[in-house]
């Protein structure tokens, strides 16, 4: 005859075991803080090559878990500040929110993204899928920005900013560290996008680690969502009256004091 008695305590007995060995395997995991992005492929771009007439490498950024290079800095962010968060809110009109969204499902932390009302139902459906809470909020991110620091102070929540932060330049400054490793001798220029200029910050303090602080660095910027050229022909910070680009994601009114 089978003594269920027995049957019962065994199964405890495995529960406790498993408890146990779970918990141990989460801390484990923890401490090593492995970073959420890919050391991403270096390639030679053929035809930008011939048309500029010297070699043309690529940092194939698009090929991060997010799609895009936010993942460092956002991932570095969280790990420092979102470890023992209830939850983490990012503004984002697509890049930053796909990052944040991606990073606090593998840290199984909820998360709230906040984009405007121009960003495409297809980059919603995206975060939604990623297990995102969407909140849709005004015209352009500094609206759904608005939103997200509210959301914070009044949910509690840990405020993931997109590209103004000292920690995400540190996690984006990764992307140089790449590079150098890659190159046999330093590039003769960096070209970036510039949205708000958290890459911008994030490329120059990478820089400077590897010694490259000589290296020119050209900020490109699309007709409607260039803040920075406008403060660096202003002299000062500038706020524009409207994100009338099509590039969304680049669509920060005023870029982050650092950068200028």
């Amino acid at each position: 005859m089978v003594d269920f008695r027995v049957l019962r305590l065994l199964k405890s007995l495995h529960r406790q075991r498993f408890s146990s060995h779970f918990s141990i395997s989460v801390k484990r995991r923890g401490a090593m803080a492995r970073p959420f992005h890919l050391n991403t492929p270096l390639l030679e771009s053929v035809s930008m090559t011939q048309r500029v007439g010297t070699p043309v490498f690529l940092k194939m950024e698009n090929s991060q878990p997010s799609g895009s290079f936010k993942i460092r800095g956002i991932g570095h962010l969280c790990q420092q500040l979102a470890t023992d968060s209830k939850g983490v809110v990012c503004s984002s009109g697509g890049n930053a929110g796909m990052a944040a969204a991606y990073v606090a499902r593998k840290m199984c932390v909820p998360a709230t993204i906040v984009v405007p009302s121009s960003t495409p139902q297809l980059v919603v459906q995206r975060l939604r899928d990623q297990g995102a809470t969407v909140n849709i909020t005004g015209k352009v991110w500094d609206d759904a920005n608005a939103e997200a620091l509210r959301l914070a102070e009044t949910e509690g929540l840990t405020y993931v900013p997109p590209f103004d932060h000292p920690l995400l330049w540190q996690g984006h400054s990764s992307v140089v560290s790449e590079v150098a490793a890659s190159l046999e001798e330093k590039p003769g220029a960096v070209l970036l996008s510039v949205g708000g200029g958290g890459l911008l910050c994030g490329v120059i303090q990478g820089l400077k680690d590897v010694g490259w602080t000589d290296v020119p660095v050209i900020a490109m910027e699309t007709v409607g969502a260039d803040c920075f050229n406008a403060a660096v022909k202003a002299g000062r910070l500038v706020t524009l009256d409207d994100i009338t680009s099509e590039a969304k994601c680049l669509g920060a009114k005023t870029v982050c004091r650092k950068a200028f």
